[in-house]
């Protein structure tokens, strides 16, 4: 039964993938929702290895985590697997009360077990998810000493260091590293040692309301509704992901009706699209940054005067005003906006002679050639192009090479890469030491410490200074103090030229037809799409 679902949901897709634009215009099926979008980035479907917003929104609707965060109010912490779940006197310890009753996908019942399991699994894999963890002190070696279930239903999270526990329960509630593993039938598909991991690459284990059917890279995503859901069975019987990366063609497919949903779109047929009846345009505020990195292991960037130029070469405000609307808004602090933490923007502008001037007192005055890599993704490109034409003013000669996710943020993670236009900064979790974890602490600047995860690390930008101080207000118990001194953090990040510079705040802009309805998108990109049906 299962083979003949996945194939009646593949002739489905390869249907719309094929029919032509003049043919008879026919709605979408009432109980299937179909989404247009890039799977550029989306390289495996492992929580201990899956990075991007995408997985995210999908691993969403195949798993559970503990706790949940509130879609219209991130800081709201709303319970999932986990009933409830108390801190200790000395926020050393956080207890979890695990649901009973609860099944996985395959039947087997879901136990405390197989939370403790999935928590110890990303730090013994130690691949990209895991770096968050360590960072709360858990370690490969200690994992299952601290991550333990003393009875089904009892989950026990000991913190190795101390830390702030309400941003461990964010985290619990936001990461993809924090979807609960079917044990058993992740173990049944080990493979020596591997713990499951070449297996979930394309395969899921989980509890979701939605079973993953087929998953084929860079063309299409199917999954179907868990009928045995403990939340009750989802509205929608299935949901495809089809990889569109032509924005005229979702234009095009959202106006005719033949997909519900289109995520990426240019702004120009996003604004095409706002006088159509039929379709709503919605944004929500994501809490990752774009930005334009440089690479200190290259050592013009290690010089600061170098840093500084570049940083006066951003043409922040045109970038914002004419590439950006729809997918961010003007911001250059490492924190997010929206926190009680996040100091106003401090100003940097385009300032050519600024930047000459620095150039010449750093031993460049006719400037230099370097690379610019970048998705080839909208609007990374544009913002890339943009930045090519005011470093030129300089003198900078940069050549602009364009890929994949892989190929970009691949050539970040191994630290071999001169400028780069990216998107990142944690942002998930409500709270500021989410984006100065991700964006600017590093606390082991070796090659060999592989925190590839930290874009700090990835940038070779190291400062004891501001680690000491972002490693105080972690700890720091008096919310008044540890607002100042992240607001601390922020001024020795913006006076020391760290290596990434923020540009924009990002915003999703997606179109959807009117009759989809409960359509929620999550600041955190975990989007669930349980309660999404269509009026008709």
């Amino acid at each position: 039964m299962k083979v003949r679902t996945t194939l009646k949901a593949c002739v489905l897709a390869l249907a719309l993938t094929t029919a032509p634009y003049s043919s008879i215009h026919a709605a979408t099926p009432a109980d299937q929702m179909i989404i247009g979008m890039s799977m550029n980035n989306l390289l495996s479907l492992d929580p201990a290895a899956a990075t991007g917003l995408d997985v995210a929104t999908i691993g969403a609707n195949l798993y559970d985590m503990l706790v949940e965060l509130d879609a219209k109010d991130p800081s709201k912490l709303v319970p999932a697997l986990a009933e409830s779940w108390k801190i200790s006197d000395d926020g050393r310890t956080i207890t979890f009360v695990i649901r009973k009753g609860t099944k996985f996908q395959s039947g087997n019942p879901l136990t405390a077990e197989d939370v403790a399991w999935s928590l110890q699994r990303v730090l013994k894999l130690n691949m990209a998810l895991a770096t968050t963890w360590k960072s709360y002190g858990f370690t490969a070696q200690n994992a299952e000493k601290f991550l333990r279930a003393p009875d089904a239903q009892t989950f026990v999270m000991e913190l190795p260091e101390p830390t702030d526990p309400k941003l461990v329960l964010y985290t619990l509630g936001a990461s993809p590293s924090a979807f609960i593993l079917d044990r058993k039938k992740v173990m049944e598909n080990d493979k020596n040692g591997d713990l499951g991991n070449a297996w979930l690459t394309t395969h899921a284990a989980g509890s979701g309301p939605f079973k993953l059917d087929d998953w084929r890279a860079k063309d299409s995503l199917l999954m179907s509704r868990f009928d045995g859901y403990w939340r009750g069975a989802p509205k929608l019987r299935r949901i495809i992901m089809r990889h569109m990366t032509e924005s005229q063609s979702m234009r095009l497919m959202i106006e005719r009706g033949d997909i519900d949903l289109a995520v990426g779109m240019s702004v120009s047929d996003i604004q095409a699209l706002k006088g159509n009846k039929d379709v709503a345009i919605e944004s929500v505020k994501r809490g990752t940054i774009y930005y334009v990195a440089v690479s200190m292991k290259d050592p013009k960037f290690a010089d600061k005067r170098v840093r500084q130029a570049i940083r006066s070469l951003i043409d922040y405000e045109g970038i914002n005003k004419t590439i950006m609307p729809h997918y961010g808004i003007l911001h250059q602090r490492p924190v997010q906006s929206g926190l009680s933490a996040t100091l106003s923007n401090p100003g940097h502008k385009l300032d050519v002679p600024s930047a000459k001037k620095l150039l010449a007192e750093a031993g460049h005055p006719n400037g230099f050639k370097t690379t610019i890599r970048v998705l080839s993704d909208p609007p990374f490109m544009n913002i890339a192009t943009n930045l090519q034409s005011t470093l030129a003013q300089a003198g900078i000669e940069a050549s602009v090479i364009s890929g994949t996710g892989n190929q970009i943020y691949g050539a970040m993670r191994d630290r071999s890469f001169e400028i780069i236009v990216g998107r990142g900064g944690g942002g998930a979790e409500p709270h500021p030491h989410s984006s100065l974890r991700a964006l600017a602490y590093n606390p082991d600047n070796r090659d060999e410490a592989k925190l590839t995860n930290f874009q700090g690390w990835r940038t070779s930008f190291f400062s004891p200074e501001l680690n000491q101080v972002i490693e105080k207000a972690e700890v720091e118990k008096d919310p008044i103090k540890q607002i100042t001194l992240y607001q601390d953090a922020q001024k020795i990040y913006d006076q020391q030229v760290g290596a990434i510079m923020p540009i924009s705040q990002m915003i999703e802009t997606e179109v959807k037809r009117k009759d989809v309805r409960n359509l929620i998108s999550h600041p955190s990109a975990t989007t669930r799409f349980r309660e999404v049906y269509k009026q008709r």
